[in-house]
């Protein structure tokens, strides 16, 4: 980074605050962040963990957090090709980018339309697939989606003894599990703003499948790491949640 750009993203205040936060606040650079501390490490995990950044600015805020210190690209394979791995800073984000989540989650405003982005959803989810209440072998889920934002509605997520993929492909093998559902109601449920199973039995969220199979969905389905934290700010999902505990 030059020093002309870098005056020109600068407060010019020598608060170590408004010094973290001319790297730290620029658009898509917390969750670029996050997907690190998840543990991705290659371009293409964490391009999945972030399906709306473009490659282009995910290129420019990697090199960002390299000059800073924050991560260091290591040479894996062929074809001139990267792991990128957090540094001691970067490891001591960790702390701040999680508690900043939940803030969120006390605190952010109410979800809209356009913040329902399905291949997040996917991702988050592969992540929080509890494959040792499956069954042996391969299982495969179908998640199909009415009122989504965009076009992409359905994705699955295969359970192979323990290793879980995300397909946002039709991944080749038969569906074992079809699970229907309003986008933004399965969200606010996957967010712990609803109860998965009292949806299950209202047929908000609709499974086809064998029947064994949709009796123990609930037990394969671990909400988000979010879930448990309260809702606080005044609104429509705050009100879903006092719904839910009533």
């Amino acid at each position: 980074m030059t020093a002309v750009s870098r005056k020109s993203k600068s407060y010019g205040q020598y608060c170590p605050l408004a010094l973290a936060t001319e790297l730290l606040c620029r658009r898509w650079m917390v969750l670029v962040v996050s997907r690190l501390l998840d543990g991705c490490s290659t371009f293409s995990e964490i391009h999945e963990g972030i399906p709306r950044i473009s490659p282009s600015l995910l290129s420019t805020r990697l090199a960002e957090l390299e000059h800073a210190g924050i991560l260091r690209r290591k040479k894996h394979g062929d074809n001139n090709r990267h792991r990128y791995l957090l540094t001691e800073a970067g490891k001591e984000l960790d702390a701040i980018v999680t508690q900043l989540a939940i803030w969120g989650q006390h605190w952010a405003r109410d979800n809209e339309l356009e913040d329902l982005d399905l291949g997040f959803l996917a991702w988050s989810m592969h992540l929080r697939i509890n494959s040792e209440a499956m069954p042996p072998g391969r299982t495969v889920m179908q998640f199909e989606f009415s009122g989504a934002p965009t076009d992409f509605r359905r994705f699955w997520l295969v359970n192979n003894d323990g290793n879980v993929d995300m397909c946002l492909k039709h991944p080749g093998f038969e569906t074992d599990l079809l699970i229907n559902a309003d986008l933004q109601q399965f969200v606010e449920a996957w967010r712990g703003f609803r109860v998965l199973r009292d949806e299950i039995k209202l047929a908000r969220i609709r499974l086809t499948g064998p029947r064994a199979l949709k009796k123990a969905f609930p037990d394969w389905l671990q909400l988000s790491s979010l879930a448990p934290h309260k809702r606080k700010n005044g609104g429509r999902e705050q009100r879903l949640t006092s719904r839910k505990a009533g």
